[in-house]
């Protein structure tokens, strides 16, 4: 479980949102809704430890995230708005680097795979320098194929996706929730999930409901 109690974020002198406070448990995905400048990214971040709150506690399966450090971290993948892959690298090099640094190292051939299952089949030898914003979208996207963690993060992972990529992912996000994952995202896509496993928050310009 993913514990969130009285969440505060200040970004320079603004105040983001406070006392934000809400549980996502096995098998719940959260979507997260807000204009831009409301915090949606910089929430996402603080939660996976890469940003750090100005108020409350961020708990999982009842510890703090800061003290189970890489315990926790070996839980989570974070897939931000920004691709975070090297032009320099083939698609399958930077998969094989991705997926040893979030702790799932894979051979050559499950990182062909993968690219290949993600619509990518004959570009995975490529610079990814030469390839289009959707193509390197689906790079970025190919580590939730070989990925263990039980929580997913991610940042518009719809962004730039035709419409078969986004009816393969949103099958992807389907299978890792049945299976008993967890996943927060923003989207401006409908995400094809039960009703019954999906939470909302809305983030504002002063301040964050409550789930």
């Amino acid at each position: 479980m993913l514990e969130v109690a009285g969440l505060a974020c200040i970004r320079g002198d603004r105040k983001l949102f406070s006392d934000l406070s809400f549980t996502l448990e096995e098998g719940e995905l959260l979507r997260l809704h807000g204009h831009n400048g409301s915090g949606k990214t910089t929430l996402m971040r603080t939660l996976c430890g890469l940003s750090r709150e100005s108020a409350g506690e961020i708990r999982w399966n009842g510890a703090s995230i800061h003290k189970l450090g890489e315990e926790f971290t070996r839980e989570v993948v974070y897939i931000g708005h920004k691709n975070g892959i090297k032009d320099d690298l083939t698609g399958v090099e930077n998969l094989r680097v991705c997926s040893a640094l979030d702790g799932c190292p894979v051979t050559e051939r499950q990182a062909w795979d993968a690219l290949e299952r993600m619509g990518l089949m004959g570009h995975e030898d490529l610079p990814s320098r030469v390839l289009s914003q959707g193509q390197k979208r689906r790079v970025a996207l190919a580590r939730l194929l070989l990925n263990k963690s039980r929580l997913w993060i991610l940042d518009e992972p719809f962004t730039a996706l035709d419409v078969a990529a986004v009816d393969f992912l949103q099958s992807i996000i389907r299978d890792h929730i049945n299976s008993g994952g967890m996943v927060i995202l923003t989207t401006h896509q409908e995400v094809k999930i039960t009703r019954e496993q999906v939470l909302e928050l809305r983030l504002g310009w002063k301040e964050a409901g409550h789930v």
